[in-house]
Protein backbone atom coordinates (compact mmCIF):
# COMPACT_ATOMS: atom_id res chain seq x y z
CA UNK A 1 0.00 0.00 0.00
CA UNK A 2 0.97 3.61 -1.05
CA UNK A 3 0.24 6.91 0.60
CA UNK A 4 1.39 10.50 -0.32
CA UNK A 5 -0.43 14.00 0.80
CA UNK A 6 -2.10 15.49 -2.52
CA UNK A 7 -0.59 19.33 -2.01
CA UNK A 8 -2.69 20.40 -5.10
CA UNK A 9 -5.89 19.55 -3.30
CA UNK A 10 -7.92 21.97 -1.03
CA UNK A 11 -11.41 21.15 1.20
CA UNK A 12 -14.36 22.87 1.15
CA UNK A 13 -16.98 22.29 3.77
CA UNK A 14 -20.62 22.64 3.31
CA UNK A 15 -23.26 22.25 5.91
CA UNK A 16 -26.53 22.91 7.16
CA UNK A 17 -30.65 21.57 6.84
CA UNK A 18 -30.47 22.28 3.17
CA UNK A 19 -27.14 21.46 2.36
CA UNK A 20 -27.97 18.41 0.36
CA UNK A 21 -30.77 19.83 -1.26
CA UNK A 22 -28.61 22.53 -2.61
CA UNK A 23 -25.53 20.74 -3.83
CA UNK A 24 -28.08 18.89 -5.71
CA UNK A 25 -29.27 21.91 -7.23
CA UNK A 26 -25.70 22.70 -9.05
CA UNK A 27 -23.52 19.47 -9.60
CA UNK A 28 -23.65 17.68 -12.28
CA UNK A 29 -23.75 14.35 -9.65
CA UNK A 30 -26.60 12.80 -7.67
CA UNK A 31 -25.98 14.38 -3.76
CA UNK A 32 -29.61 12.89 -2.64
CA UNK A 33 -27.96 9.31 -2.76
CA UNK A 34 -24.89 10.32 -0.91
CA UNK A 35 -24.57 8.28 2.48
CA UNK A 36 -21.72 9.06 5.03
CA UNK A 37 -18.64 7.64 4.46
CA UNK A 38 -19.54 7.50 0.75
CA UNK A 39 -18.26 9.77 -2.11
CA UNK A 40 -19.01 10.79 -6.02
CA UNK A 41 -16.83 12.77 -8.84
CA UNK A 42 -19.19 16.14 -10.01
CA UNK A 43 -18.66 19.27 -10.86
CA UNK A 44 -20.28 22.68 -10.89
CA UNK A 45 -20.40 23.72 -14.78
CA UNK A 46 -21.09 27.41 -16.26
CA UNK A 47 -24.55 28.02 -17.81
CA UNK A 48 -23.28 27.20 -21.25
CA UNK A 49 -22.41 23.43 -19.13
CA UNK A 50 -18.46 24.17 -19.05
CA UNK A 51 -16.49 22.69 -15.82
CA UNK A 52 -15.89 25.53 -13.18
CA UNK A 53 -14.18 23.15 -11.24
CA UNK A 54 -14.43 19.00 -10.64
CA UNK A 55 -14.15 17.52 -7.56
CA UNK A 56 -15.23 14.46 -4.91
CA UNK A 57 -18.48 15.60 -2.99
CA UNK A 58 -18.00 13.29 0.34
CA UNK A 59 -20.76 13.03 3.17
CA UNK A 60 -19.19 13.31 6.27
CA UNK A 61 -21.16 12.56 9.92
CA UNK A 62 -23.69 15.70 10.45
CA UNK A 63 -23.27 18.33 13.55
CA UNK A 64 -25.97 20.57 15.33
CA UNK A 65 -26.25 22.67 12.47
CA UNK A 66 -27.27 19.51 10.10
CA UNK A 67 -25.74 17.21 7.32
CA UNK A 68 -22.37 18.14 6.52
CA UNK A 69 -20.34 17.77 2.93
CA UNK A 70 -16.76 17.97 2.42
CA UNK A 71 -15.62 19.15 -1.77
CA UNK A 72 -12.00 17.46 -2.41
CA UNK A 73 -10.84 19.97 -5.17
CA UNK A 74 -8.14 21.94 -6.62
CA UNK A 75 -6.88 24.27 -3.81
CA UNK A 76 -6.25 26.62 -6.44
CA UNK A 77 -9.63 27.03 -6.80
CA UNK A 78 -10.74 26.15 -3.63
CA UNK A 79 -12.24 30.01 -2.89
CA UNK A 80 -13.42 30.89 -5.89
CA UNK A 81 -16.02 27.62 -5.04
CA UNK A 82 -16.06 28.59 -1.68
CA UNK A 83 -17.47 32.32 -2.66
CA UNK A 84 -19.44 31.04 -5.84
CA UNK A 85 -21.27 28.59 -3.60
CA UNK A 86 -21.84 31.42 -1.48
CA UNK A 87 -22.88 33.51 -4.16
CA UNK A 88 -26.14 30.87 -4.59
CA UNK A 89 -27.03 30.13 -1.38
CA UNK A 90 -29.63 32.99 -1.24
CA UNK A 91 -31.59 32.01 1.93
CA UNK A 92 -30.53 28.51 2.02
CA UNK A 93 -29.85 27.49 5.51
CA UNK A 94 -26.53 26.15 4.19
CA UNK A 95 -22.66 27.40 5.88
CA UNK A 96 -19.98 27.08 2.85
CA UNK A 97 -16.23 27.49 4.48
CA UNK A 98 -12.66 26.95 2.66
CA UNK A 99 -11.09 24.78 4.82
CA UNK A 100 -7.75 23.95 2.70
CA UNK A 101 -5.84 26.40 5.84
CA UNK A 102 -6.03 23.43 7.95
CA UNK A 103 -7.26 20.06 6.01
CA UNK A 104 -5.89 18.33 3.26
CA UNK A 105 -6.43 15.45 1.19
CA UNK A 106 -3.87 12.38 1.45
CA UNK A 107 -4.43 9.45 -1.19
CA UNK A 108 -3.78 5.57 -0.87
CA UNK A 109 -3.88 3.29 -3.36
CA UNK A 110 -2.68 -0.64 -3.87
CA UNK A 111 -5.19 -1.83 -0.85
CA UNK A 112 -7.95 -1.60 0.97
CA UNK A 113 -7.79 1.02 4.43
CA UNK A 114 -11.03 -0.02 6.31
CA UNK A 115 -12.24 2.39 8.70
CA UNK A 116 -10.34 5.30 9.78
CA UNK A 117 -10.89 8.26 12.55
CA UNK A 118 -10.38 10.82 9.78
CA UNK A 119 -12.74 11.09 6.81
CA UNK A 120 -12.12 8.98 4.37
CA UNK A 121 -14.10 7.67 1.10
CA UNK A 122 -13.26 4.92 -1.81
CA UNK A 123 -12.24 7.33 -4.68
CA UNK A 124 -15.75 6.82 -7.11
CA UNK A 125 -13.47 7.59 -10.53
CA UNK A 126 -12.18 4.35 -11.10
CA UNK A 127 -11.94 0.68 -9.03
CA UNK A 128 -8.18 0.70 -9.08
CA UNK A 129 -7.59 4.12 -8.60
CA UNK A 130 -8.04 3.93 -4.40
CA UNK A 131 -8.78 6.00 -1.43
CA UNK A 132 -8.65 9.68 0.12
CA UNK A 133 -8.30 10.34 3.57
CA UNK A 134 -9.32 13.90 4.81
CA UNK A 135 -6.45 15.48 7.22
CA UNK A 136 -3.82 17.91 7.59
CA UNK A 137 -0.87 16.92 5.91
CA UNK A 138 1.35 16.91 9.46
CA UNK A 139 -0.75 13.46 9.89
CA UNK A 140 0.70 11.59 7.26
CA UNK A 141 3.19 9.73 8.78
CA UNK A 142 0.81 8.28 11.41
CA UNK A 143 -2.24 7.88 8.82
CA UNK A 144 0.61 5.53 6.51
CA UNK A 145 1.81 3.99 10.01
CA UNK A 146 -1.67 3.35 11.30
CA UNK A 147 -2.12 1.51 7.50
CA UNK A 148 0.81 -0.22 7.03
CA UNK A 149 1.67 2.28 4.18
CA UNK A 150 4.91 3.25 2.32
CA UNK A 151 5.13 7.19 2.27
CA UNK A 152 6.12 7.53 -1.42
CA UNK A 153 6.26 11.08 -3.59
CA UNK A 154 3.13 12.43 -5.25
CA UNK A 155 4.40 11.67 -8.50
CA UNK A 156 4.08 7.90 -7.68
CA UNK A 157 0.33 8.90 -7.51
CA UNK A 158 0.24 11.12 -10.59
CA UNK A 159 2.03 7.96 -12.36
CA UNK A 160 -1.13 5.72 -10.82
CA UNK A 161 -3.63 8.07 -11.82
CA UNK A 162 -2.58 8.47 -15.82
CA UNK A 163 -2.34 4.83 -15.57
CA UNK A 164 -5.88 4.72 -14.81
CA UNK A 165 -6.83 6.72 -17.57
CA UNK A 166 -7.63 9.61 -15.17
CA UNK A 167 -8.11 13.01 -16.46
CA UNK A 168 -6.30 16.27 -14.11
CA UNK A 169 -8.00 19.96 -14.42
CA UNK A 170 -5.39 22.78 -14.98
CA UNK A 171 -3.28 19.90 -16.83
CA UNK A 172 -5.09 17.69 -18.98
CA UNK A 173 -8.22 20.34 -19.47
CA UNK A 174 -8.51 23.68 -19.06
CA UNK A 175 -11.14 24.56 -16.49
CA UNK A 176 -14.06 26.95 -18.10
CA UNK A 177 -13.46 25.46 -21.56
CA UNK A 178 -14.34 22.30 -21.59
CA UNK A 179 -17.37 20.14 -21.37
CA UNK A 180 -17.92 17.12 -18.81
CA UNK A 181 -18.34 14.40 -21.63
CA UNK A 182 -14.61 15.57 -23.29
CA UNK A 183 -12.75 14.83 -19.79
CA UNK A 184 -14.61 11.54 -19.48
CA UNK A 185 -16.91 12.39 -16.62
CA UNK A 186 -19.54 10.58 -18.26
CA UNK A 187 -17.21 7.69 -17.85
CA UNK A 188 -15.65 8.34 -14.55
CA UNK A 189 -19.07 8.48 -12.71
CA UNK A 190 -19.01 12.11 -12.53
CA UNK A 191 -22.66 12.84 -14.52
CA UNK A 192 -25.70 11.59 -13.19
CA UNK A 193 -28.11 11.65 -16.89
CA UNK A 194 -31.55 11.34 -14.99
CA UNK A 195 -31.09 13.46 -12.00
CA UNK A 196 -33.11 16.48 -12.88
CA UNK A 197 -32.13 20.25 -13.18
CA UNK A 198 -28.85 21.61 -12.04
CA UNK A 199 -26.44 24.23 -13.97
CA UNK A 200 -25.63 23.81 -17.29
CA UNK A 201 -27.74 20.17 -17.36
CA UNK A 202 -29.11 20.94 -20.95
CA UNK A 203 -26.23 21.20 -22.71
CA UNK A 204 -24.51 17.99 -20.93
CA UNK A 205 -28.25 15.83 -21.67
CA UNK A 206 -28.14 17.47 -25.26
CA UNK A 207 -24.45 16.17 -26.14
CA UNK A 208 -25.25 12.84 -24.13
CA UNK A 209 -28.18 12.16 -25.89
CA UNK A 210 -26.82 13.70 -29.44
CA UNK A 211 -23.74 12.14 -29.17
CA UNK A 212 -21.76 15.37 -30.52
CA UNK A 213 -18.71 15.06 -28.17
CA UNK A 214 -16.18 16.31 -30.84
CA UNK A 215 -12.88 15.98 -27.94
CA UNK A 216 -12.15 13.42 -25.61
CA UNK A 217 -9.31 12.75 -23.22
CA UNK A 218 -7.15 9.47 -23.58
CA UNK A 219 -4.06 7.47 -22.54
CA UNK A 220 -1.63 7.62 -24.47
CA UNK A 221 1.82 5.49 -24.12
CA UNK A 222 5.45 7.73 -24.83
CA UNK A 223 8.83 6.58 -26.20
CA UNK A 224 10.74 8.69 -23.80
CA UNK A 225 9.71 11.48 -21.36
CA UNK A 226 6.54 13.37 -21.43
CA UNK A 227 6.52 17.15 -23.01
CA UNK A 228 5.16 19.41 -21.42
CA UNK A 229 1.53 20.44 -20.93
CA UNK A 230 -0.30 21.52 -23.67
CA UNK A 231 2.07 20.57 -26.94
CA UNK A 232 0.31 19.66 -30.06
CA UNK A 233 0.20 16.10 -31.07
CA UNK A 234 0.63 15.45 -34.58
CA UNK A 235 -0.55 13.61 -37.36
CA UNK A 236 2.16 14.12 -40.06
CA UNK A 237 1.73 17.69 -39.85
CA UNK A 238 -1.84 17.83 -38.90
CA UNK A 239 -2.53 19.07 -35.25
CA UNK A 240 -5.14 16.17 -33.88
CA UNK A 241 -5.02 17.56 -30.14
CA UNK A 242 -3.00 18.42 -27.02
CA UNK A 243 -0.53 16.70 -24.25
CA UNK A 244 -2.04 16.76 -20.78
CA UNK A 245 0.30 15.24 -17.92
CA UNK A 246 2.98 12.54 -18.26
CA UNK A 247 4.80 10.01 -16.29
CA UNK A 248 6.50 7.00 -16.53
CA UNK A 249 6.30 7.03 -20.04
CA UNK A 250 2.11 7.13 -19.74
CA UNK A 251 0.23 10.50 -20.75
CA UNK A 252 -3.45 11.76 -20.72
CA UNK A 253 -3.93 13.80 -24.32
CA UNK A 254 -6.98 15.79 -25.26
CA UNK A 255 -7.78 14.32 -29.03
CA UNK A 256 -10.13 15.29 -31.89
CA UNK A 257 -11.88 12.17 -32.21
CA UNK A 258 -12.32 12.56 -36.16
CA UNK A 259 -8.83 13.16 -36.90
CA UNK A 260 -7.31 10.70 -34.51
CA UNK A 261 -9.58 8.27 -36.06
CA UNK A 262 -8.61 9.45 -39.46
CA UNK A 263 -4.73 8.97 -38.50
CA UNK A 264 -5.11 5.55 -37.09
CA UNK A 265 -6.83 4.23 -39.84
CA UNK A 266 -3.67 6.11 -42.21
CA UNK A 267 -1.13 4.36 -40.21
CA UNK A 268 -0.09 7.82 -39.65
CA UNK A 269 2.28 8.19 -36.33
CA UNK A 270 1.84 10.50 -34.14
CA UNK A 271 4.00 12.90 -32.46
CA UNK A 272 4.39 15.51 -29.70
CA UNK A 273 7.37 17.60 -29.19
CA UNK A 274 9.15 15.65 -31.61
CA UNK A 275 8.59 12.34 -29.94
CA UNK A 276 6.79 9.48 -30.81
CA UNK A 277 3.12 8.25 -28.95
CA UNK A 278 0.98 5.72 -29.27
CA UNK A 279 -3.11 6.00 -28.10
CA UNK A 280 -2.81 3.09 -25.59
CA UNK A 281 -6.95 2.42 -25.96
CA UNK A 282 -7.89 3.71 -29.91
CA UNK A 283 -11.54 1.88 -29.37
CA UNK A 284 -11.79 4.28 -26.02
CA UNK A 285 -12.02 7.16 -28.22
CA UNK A 286 -15.16 5.63 -29.98
CA UNK A 287 -16.87 3.45 -27.60
CA UNK A 288 -20.05 3.99 -26.43
CA UNK A 289 -20.13 5.70 -22.43
CA UNK A 290 -19.68 3.08 -19.36
CA UNK A 291 -23.04 3.75 -17.21
CA UNK A 292 -22.85 6.40 -14.91
CA UNK A 293 -23.74 5.37 -11.10
CA UNK A 294 -27.39 4.34 -10.32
Amino acid sequence: MKATFLDDRGVVQVSGDDARKFLNGLFTTDVTKLTPGDARFGALLTPQGKIIVDFLVAQVPATDAGERFLLDCPRALAQALTDKLNLYKLRAKVAVSNRSGELGVIAVWDGAIGATPEPSFVDPRHERLGARVIAPQEALAEIAARLGAEIVETDAYEAHRIDCSVPRGGLDFTYGDAFPHETNMDRLHGVDIGKGCYVGQEVVSRMHHRGTTRTRAAKVLLDGPGPEPGTPILAGDKSIGTMGSAAAQRGMALLRIDRAAEALEAGTPLTAGGLVLRIADPDALQGAPKQTVA
